[in-house]
């Protein structure tokens, strides 16, 4: 089993506080998909979380202690992620930090509600940086609760847009996705746009969840029904092994994707890559160097896919912890919760904070292109993605869903 994580800058910072009784630590449990196929996000998602922790400790950790974490492997599944929770609650976690997989956000998040309604002298935050389904932020929305990734209208209604004043969404376009929350919202929100955006959705594919291993019989549909565009929410595995289908046949049809930016995507589609989309949360070519060349220094890499959504989230979970002071005492989660309600995070882009409703973070919208003579070109290629527009976070999120009723603490 793990052990609570002092990191060597912790251990630093632990010196320079000293304090006189030893005072109640904050527990950070990172529980993700640290085994199985989708281990390249998961691991990701943990890299950036620690990145920010270990800032937070060498500036002082908090109530007067470094900030302890602990890395909880899910193995990519609910029963995993289910079992890994106890052992995170038994452990004394305040905070639970998972991302990969709407589906094992979804078990998290009951986990952590139903937790909290047992023990609500002793509740847990959970902080959601890649789990995207819409039922987080509606009938499974809860205080405890918050959301610093987006959701598929969040993202396709800025892509569509933008592809649509690039000529490049067409009057037929192909939706293929996984076949679970995530990739149901990414193919309702592709349907429902359609009279917006004038175009007609010549077929959609629903398909299993990281068990596909060969994606040319897919890729040979689409090709036979012709599409402008093919627009896309898969991640993981099912885009890595999708792209690798789409650049071994060839396939010159343009891409709108939620995921282009994971790792190896861009290698994988070759020469057809160039000219594809991805919608993100942030474009490494807009920021001001300084923050990712600190974070390759630590890391050994640039920002890259799931990380700058980590790095924004559980930065302003941060930022909301100096705005609270227990004086060495016991912590209490629900001011920290509340702290992150009306904290404003600087993520280089103008800013983000915490929509009160449903504690869904609002953030902009970049939607790129694939594209050479770009500052950082990644998967060895000489092809990165190229920001075409920027679009306010106002601008991008949709309405609170009615479904969501959430609770506050008395």
């Amino acid at each position: 089993m793990p052990r609570w994580i002092t990191t060597a800058a912790a251990i630093t910072a632990l010196g320079a506080i000293a304090p006189a009784v030893q005072a109640e630590p904050l527990k950070i449990a990172i529980i993700e998909s640290l085994s199985g196929p989708q281990t390249s996000t998961g691991r990701l998602i943990a890299t950036a979380a620690e990145y920010v922790i270990d800032q937070a400790n060498t500036n002082g950790g908090f109530n007067g202690e470094p900030i302890q974490v602990k890395e909880y492997d899910n193995a990519g599944d609910t029963s995993g992620a289910a079992t890994k929770f106890r052992e995170a609650a038994a452990d004394g976690a305040h905070v639970i930090i998972q991302g990969a997989s709407s589906a094992i956000g979804g078990q998290v998040t009951e986990d952590v509600r139903k937790h909290n309604i047992r023990n609500p002298d002793n509740p847990i935050i959970y902080i959601n940086v890649g789990a995207e389904a819409m039922e987080l932020r509606g009938k499974k929305c809860h205080f405890h609760a918050f959301h610093f990734t987006t959701t598929a209208p969040y993202r396709t209604v800025p892509l569509m847009q933008v592809m649509s004043e690039q000529g490049d969404l067409g009057k037929r376009v192909y939706s293929i996705n996984q076949n679970y929350s995530w990739g149901r919202d990414m193919e309702t929100a592709i349907v429902d746009n359609a009279d917006r955006f004038d175009y007609q959705v010549v077929d959609k594919v629903l398909h299993e969840v990281n068990r596909i291993q060969d994606f040319s019989p897919f890729v040979a549909r689409i090709k036979s029904e012709n599409p402008d565009s093919v627009i896309t929410g898969n991640w993981s595995n099912d885009l890595l092994l999708l792209m690798k289908a789409v650049g071994d046949a060839n396939l010159d049809v343009t891409f709108g994707t939620i995921f282009m930016d994971q790792p190896g995507n861009v290698a994988n589609a070759g020469d057809v890559a160039e000219g594809h989309y991805v919608a993100h949360s942030s474009n490494i070519e807009l920021l001001d160097e300084a923050g990712p060349e600190a974070y390759k220094k630590a890391t050994g890499h640039y920002p890259v896919f799931i990380e700058p959504t980590t790095l924004n989230g559980v930065g302003l979970f941060a930022e909301a912890l100096k705005q609270v002071d227990f004086d060495g005492g016991d912590i209490n989660v629900n001011e920290i919760a509340l702290a992150m309600e009306n904290t404003t995070f600087d993520n280089g882009l103008g800013g983000m904070h915490v929509r009160k409703a449903d504690h869904q973070a609002v953030i902009p919208i970049v939607v790129s292109q694939v594209a050479s003579g770009v500052k950082y070109p990644v998967d060895g290629t000489e092809l990165g993605f190229k920001p075409i527009k920027t679009v306010a976070g106002e601008d991008a999120i949709y309405p609170a869903q009615d479904s969501c009723r959430m609770r506050r603490p008395k």
